[in-house]
Protein backbone atom coordinates (compact mmCIF):
# COMPACT_ATOMS: atom_id res chain seq x y z
CA UNK A 1 0.00 0.00 0.00
CA UNK A 2 1.30 3.42 -0.96
CA UNK A 3 1.77 6.17 1.60
CA UNK A 4 3.10 9.73 1.31
CA UNK A 5 5.40 11.50 3.77
CA UNK A 6 5.60 15.29 3.82
CA UNK A 7 8.91 16.70 5.06
CA UNK A 8 8.30 20.35 5.94
CA UNK A 9 10.07 23.50 7.06
CA UNK A 10 7.01 24.89 8.81
CA UNK A 11 7.06 28.56 9.67
CA UNK A 12 5.34 31.09 11.90
CA UNK A 13 2.43 31.80 9.54
CA UNK A 14 -0.31 29.22 10.04
CA UNK A 15 -2.18 30.05 6.82
CA UNK A 16 0.95 29.61 4.71
CA UNK A 17 1.69 26.23 6.30
CA UNK A 18 -1.88 25.11 5.58
CA UNK A 19 -1.43 25.97 1.90
CA UNK A 20 1.78 23.90 1.82
CA UNK A 21 -0.07 20.94 3.33
CA UNK A 22 -2.96 21.37 0.88
CA UNK A 23 -0.60 21.11 -2.08
CA UNK A 24 1.05 18.03 -0.61
CA UNK A 25 -2.28 16.30 0.05
CA UNK A 26 -3.35 16.90 -3.56
CA UNK A 27 -0.07 15.50 -4.87
CA UNK A 28 -0.19 12.51 -2.52
CA UNK A 29 -3.67 11.63 -3.76
CA UNK A 30 -2.63 12.09 -7.39
CA UNK A 31 0.33 9.76 -6.81
CA UNK A 32 -1.99 7.05 -5.49
CA UNK A 33 -1.24 7.27 -1.78
CA UNK A 34 -3.95 5.97 0.53
CA UNK A 35 -2.58 7.91 3.50
CA UNK A 36 -0.68 11.19 3.94
CA UNK A 37 1.67 11.83 6.88
CA UNK A 38 2.77 15.28 8.08
CA UNK A 39 5.45 16.10 10.71
CA UNK A 40 5.16 17.38 14.25
CA UNK A 41 3.83 20.97 14.51
CA UNK A 42 2.86 20.86 10.84
CA UNK A 43 0.58 23.90 10.88
CA UNK A 44 2.73 26.17 13.06
CA UNK A 45 6.31 26.16 14.34
CA UNK A 46 7.00 29.29 16.38
CA UNK A 47 9.19 29.47 19.48
CA UNK A 48 7.65 32.87 20.34
CA UNK A 49 4.80 31.35 22.31
CA UNK A 50 2.97 34.63 22.83
CA UNK A 51 2.92 35.23 19.06
CA UNK A 52 1.97 31.62 18.35
CA UNK A 53 -0.92 31.73 20.83
CA UNK A 54 -2.54 34.51 18.78
CA UNK A 55 -3.05 32.02 15.93
CA UNK A 56 -4.23 29.08 18.04
CA UNK A 57 -7.61 27.91 19.32
CA UNK A 58 -9.24 24.83 20.79
CA UNK A 59 -9.49 21.80 18.53
CA UNK A 60 -13.17 22.45 17.80
CA UNK A 61 -12.43 26.07 16.90
CA UNK A 62 -9.32 25.42 14.77
CA UNK A 63 -10.44 26.24 11.24
CA UNK A 64 -7.49 24.39 9.71
CA UNK A 65 -8.78 21.09 11.10
CA UNK A 66 -12.26 21.44 9.60
CA UNK A 67 -10.55 22.48 6.37
CA UNK A 68 -8.41 19.32 6.36
CA UNK A 69 -11.48 17.19 7.04
CA UNK A 70 -12.97 18.63 3.85
CA UNK A 71 -9.72 17.94 1.99
CA UNK A 72 -9.74 14.31 3.13
CA UNK A 73 -13.25 13.94 1.69
CA UNK A 74 -12.36 15.83 -1.48
CA UNK A 75 -9.39 13.60 -2.30
CA UNK A 76 -10.60 10.36 -0.69
CA UNK A 77 -7.43 9.99 1.37
CA UNK A 78 -6.54 9.27 4.99
CA UNK A 79 -4.68 12.11 6.70
CA UNK A 80 -2.27 11.89 9.62
CA UNK A 81 -1.63 15.55 10.39
CA UNK A 82 1.57 14.80 12.30
CA UNK A 83 0.81 16.99 15.25
CA UNK A 84 -0.86 20.36 15.63
CA UNK A 85 -0.83 22.80 18.56
CA UNK A 86 -4.29 23.43 19.99
CA UNK A 87 -5.53 25.09 23.15
CA UNK A 88 -5.99 22.29 25.68
CA UNK A 89 -9.47 21.59 26.97
CA UNK A 90 -8.41 22.78 30.41
CA UNK A 91 -7.99 26.23 28.82
CA UNK A 92 -4.66 26.89 30.53
CA UNK A 93 -1.94 25.44 28.31
CA UNK A 94 -1.68 23.94 24.82
CA UNK A 95 -1.76 20.34 23.63
CA UNK A 96 0.66 18.89 21.07
CA UNK A 97 -1.93 16.70 19.34
CA UNK A 98 -1.80 14.09 16.58
CA UNK A 99 -5.03 13.88 14.61
CA UNK A 100 -6.00 11.14 12.15
CA UNK A 101 -8.78 11.87 9.66
CA UNK A 102 -10.55 9.27 7.48
CA UNK A 103 -11.63 9.83 3.85
CA UNK A 104 -15.16 10.59 5.04
CA UNK A 105 -13.76 13.62 6.86
CA UNK A 106 -14.29 12.18 10.35
CA UNK A 107 -11.59 12.35 13.02
CA UNK A 108 -10.77 8.73 13.85
CA UNK A 109 -8.13 9.31 16.52
CA UNK A 110 -6.42 12.00 18.53
CA UNK A 111 -3.33 11.59 20.68
CA UNK A 112 -1.64 14.16 22.94
CA UNK A 113 2.15 13.90 23.23
CA UNK A 114 2.83 12.18 26.56
CA UNK A 115 6.52 12.97 27.07
CA UNK A 116 7.35 16.67 26.99
CA UNK A 117 10.73 17.89 25.75
CA UNK A 118 12.41 19.53 28.77
CA UNK A 119 16.14 19.37 28.10
CA UNK A 120 19.44 21.27 28.17
CA UNK A 121 21.86 20.20 25.44
CA UNK A 122 25.64 20.53 25.51
CA UNK A 123 25.28 22.67 22.35
CA UNK A 124 23.58 25.35 24.46
CA UNK A 125 20.06 24.63 23.25
CA UNK A 126 17.47 24.60 26.01
CA UNK A 127 13.81 23.62 25.65
CA UNK A 128 10.94 23.58 28.15
CA UNK A 129 7.91 22.16 26.38
CA UNK A 130 6.12 21.70 29.69
CA UNK A 131 6.01 25.46 30.27
CA UNK A 132 3.46 25.81 27.48
CA UNK A 133 2.01 22.32 26.94
CA UNK A 134 -0.01 19.80 28.92
CA UNK A 135 1.13 16.22 28.35
CA UNK A 136 -1.22 13.42 27.37
CA UNK A 137 -2.08 10.56 29.68
CA UNK A 138 -2.75 7.54 27.50
CA UNK A 139 -1.51 5.61 24.45
CA UNK A 140 -3.85 5.58 21.43
CA UNK A 141 -4.35 3.03 18.66
CA UNK A 142 -6.53 3.41 15.58
CA UNK A 143 -7.59 0.97 12.86
CA UNK A 144 -6.57 2.15 9.37
CA UNK A 145 -6.20 0.57 5.92
CA UNK A 146 -2.55 -0.04 6.87
CA UNK A 147 -3.61 -2.04 9.92
CA UNK A 148 -3.65 -1.17 13.60
CA UNK A 149 -1.66 2.04 14.17
CA UNK A 150 -0.08 3.18 17.45
CA UNK A 151 0.43 6.93 17.83
CA UNK A 152 3.43 8.75 19.27
CA UNK A 153 5.15 12.11 18.77
CA UNK A 154 8.88 12.91 18.59
CA UNK A 155 10.38 12.78 22.13
CA UNK A 156 8.03 9.87 22.93
CA UNK A 157 10.39 7.63 20.94
CA UNK A 158 12.90 7.65 23.82
CA UNK A 159 10.48 5.93 26.21
CA UNK A 160 10.18 2.22 25.38
CA UNK A 161 7.42 1.59 27.91
CA UNK A 162 4.99 3.35 25.56
CA UNK A 163 5.97 1.11 22.67
CA UNK A 164 5.82 -2.00 24.82
CA UNK A 165 2.11 -1.19 25.22
CA UNK A 166 1.78 -0.93 21.46
CA UNK A 167 3.75 -4.14 20.85
CA UNK A 168 1.50 -6.02 23.28
CA UNK A 169 -1.47 -4.66 21.30
CA UNK A 170 0.01 -6.16 18.10
CA UNK A 171 0.14 -2.87 16.24
CA UNK A 172 1.18 -3.05 12.59
CA UNK A 173 2.30 0.59 12.33
CA UNK A 174 3.88 3.08 14.73
CA UNK A 175 3.82 6.76 13.83
CA UNK A 176 6.34 9.25 15.21
CA UNK A 177 5.99 12.68 13.55
CA UNK A 178 8.87 14.83 14.73
CA UNK A 179 10.72 18.12 14.85
CA UNK A 180 14.07 16.72 16.04
CA UNK A 181 16.95 19.04 16.86
CA UNK A 182 20.07 18.64 14.72
CA UNK A 183 22.44 17.47 17.52
CA UNK A 184 20.04 14.83 18.84
CA UNK A 185 19.05 13.84 15.32
CA UNK A 186 22.64 13.21 14.25
CA UNK A 187 23.25 11.14 17.38
CA UNK A 188 20.04 9.16 17.88
CA UNK A 189 17.33 9.57 15.20
CA UNK A 190 18.03 6.52 13.04
CA UNK A 191 18.99 4.28 15.97
CA UNK A 192 15.86 5.01 18.00
CA UNK A 193 13.44 4.60 15.11
CA UNK A 194 15.04 1.36 13.97
CA UNK A 195 14.89 0.06 17.55
CA UNK A 196 11.18 0.88 17.84
CA UNK A 197 10.51 -1.04 14.60
CA UNK A 198 12.63 -4.05 15.55
CA UNK A 199 11.25 -4.51 19.06
CA UNK A 200 7.62 -4.15 17.91
CA UNK A 201 8.08 -5.98 14.59
CA UNK A 202 6.04 -3.20 13.02
CA UNK A 203 6.53 -0.49 10.42
CA UNK A 204 7.62 2.88 11.80
CA UNK A 205 6.54 6.00 9.90
CA UNK A 206 8.23 9.23 11.00
CA UNK A 207 7.57 12.39 8.99
CA UNK A 208 9.89 15.18 10.14
CA UNK A 209 10.58 18.88 10.07
CA UNK A 210 13.81 19.96 8.35
CA UNK A 211 16.11 22.91 7.81
CA UNK A 212 16.25 26.47 9.14
CA UNK A 213 12.89 27.76 10.33
CA UNK A 214 11.58 31.32 10.54
CA UNK A 215 11.83 31.26 14.33
CA UNK A 216 15.57 30.50 14.14
CA UNK A 217 15.57 26.83 15.05
CA UNK A 218 17.12 24.13 12.88
CA UNK A 219 15.60 20.67 12.56
CA UNK A 220 17.19 17.43 11.42
CA UNK A 221 14.90 16.18 8.64
CA UNK A 222 15.51 12.62 7.45
CA UNK A 223 11.87 11.56 7.48
CA UNK A 224 12.01 7.77 7.71
CA UNK A 225 10.01 4.67 7.02
CA UNK A 226 11.47 1.59 8.71
CA UNK A 227 10.21 -1.94 8.09
CA UNK A 228 9.66 -4.59 10.83
CA UNK A 229 13.17 -6.00 10.27
CA UNK A 230 14.68 -2.59 11.02
CA UNK A 231 15.55 -1.82 7.40
CA UNK A 232 15.20 1.83 6.39
CA UNK A 233 13.08 1.81 3.22
CA UNK A 234 12.77 5.61 2.94
CA UNK A 235 15.09 8.39 4.11
CA UNK A 236 14.16 11.85 2.79
CA UNK A 237 17.44 13.53 3.65
CA UNK A 238 17.55 17.21 4.58
CA UNK A 239 15.32 19.02 2.05
CA UNK A 240 11.57 19.67 2.27
CA UNK A 241 9.29 17.78 -0.09
CA UNK A 242 6.88 14.90 -0.54
CA UNK A 243 7.88 11.27 -1.02
CA UNK A 244 5.82 8.15 -1.61
CA UNK A 245 6.72 4.61 -0.63
CA UNK A 246 4.92 1.28 -1.01
CA UNK A 247 4.58 -0.77 2.17
CA UNK A 248 4.66 -4.54 1.84
CA UNK A 249 2.41 -5.26 4.80
CA UNK A 250 2.88 -9.02 4.44
CA UNK A 251 6.40 -8.37 5.77
CA UNK A 252 4.91 -8.05 9.27
CA UNK A 253 3.69 -11.65 9.43
CA UNK A 254 6.88 -12.89 7.78
CA UNK A 255 9.13 -11.29 10.40
CA UNK A 256 6.90 -12.31 13.31
CA UNK A 257 7.04 -15.91 12.13
CA UNK A 258 10.84 -15.85 11.95
CA UNK A 259 11.34 -14.22 15.37
CA UNK A 260 8.15 -14.72 17.41
CA UNK A 261 8.77 -12.11 20.09
CA UNK A 262 5.03 -11.58 20.55
CA UNK A 263 4.50 -15.26 21.34
CA UNK A 264 7.66 -15.46 23.46
CA UNK A 265 6.96 -12.34 25.53
CA UNK A 266 6.79 -12.92 29.29
CA UNK A 267 5.18 -10.89 32.03
CA UNK A 268 8.00 -9.27 34.00
CA UNK A 269 7.30 -9.18 37.77
CA UNK A 270 8.14 -6.10 39.84
CA UNK A 271 11.78 -5.74 40.83
CA UNK A 272 12.49 -6.90 44.36
CA UNK A 273 15.63 -5.61 46.06
CA UNK A 274 17.74 -8.26 47.77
Amino acid sequence: MRIALHQMTSGTNLARNVLDIDAAIAKAAADGAIMYFAPEMSILLDRDRAHARLQLASESQTDALSHFSAQASRYGIWLHLGSVPVVHENGDKLANRSIVIAPDGQVKARYDKMHLFDIDLASGESWRESSAYTGGNTPVVVQTPLGLMGLGICYDMRFPDLFSVYAKSNVDIITLPSAFTVPTGEAHWHSLLRARAIESEAFVIAAAQCGLHEDGRKTFGHSLVVDPWGTVILDMGEAPGLACVDLGLDKIAEIRQQIPVHANRRVIPPLVAE
